[in-house]
């Protein structure tokens, strides 16, 4: 049986190796070196500080996939807008743990006045594509050859949910 939780500092080598790996063998980050354990550490006490969850799955006391949320970008008009994430072992994927950690991060968005979720998604990752596609995220926009990994360009989708919140949120 599948477990979703918030996650604890004790998740965390799980969480730097399932994120190692996506970095060392996708394109789902657009980045080229794996994080260590200090990295994994200080981004945890900034989510947390910050009060950004961190969702993980758990499957007979193994930690098989995270979720989570940050801001989308800097600046203050910007606040009620994040960007999600949701990584899966490479083993577990296609087994619908995606969908079971991106549900509690739509949840938590909403209790929490946020109004659109992106999700920036390689273009040739389909089923996350159509993962997001599940939960009602549109794409909005289809950015050519802005990365570069494992000698080839890469396209980026940005895909949007829109959240019911209120019509005037607070300014400042």
């Amino acid at each position: 049986m599948i477990t979703i939780r918030d996650a604890r500092e004790a998740d965390l080598p799980h969480l730097l190796a399932i994120y190692n790996h996506v970095i060392l063998h996708t394109t789902a980050v657009y980045t080229y070196e794996a994080q260590t354990m200090e990295a994994r550490k200080t981004w945890y006490a900034d989510k947390l500080a910050a009060g950004y969850p961190v969702f993980v799955a758990e499957e007979a006391g193994k930690v098989i996939g995270f979720s989570s949320y940050g801001p989308f970008r800097a600046w203050p008009a910007y606040k009620y807008t994040i960007e999600n994430s949701v990584y899966v072992t490479e083993e577990q994927r296609g087994k619908g743990i995606g969908k079971l950690l991106i549900q509690p991060v739509i949840d938590s968005a909403k209790t929490r006045g946020y109004h659109a979720i992106i999700a920036g998604i390689d273009s040739l990752n389909e089923s996350s594509i159509r993962l997001h596609a599940s939960f009602g995220f549109v794409e909005v926009a289809h950015f050519k050859q802005v990365g570069y990994k494992f000698g080839r360009w890469l396209d980026l989708t940005f895909m949007e949910l829109l959240l019911d919140t209120p019509a005037h949120p607070v300014e400042g």
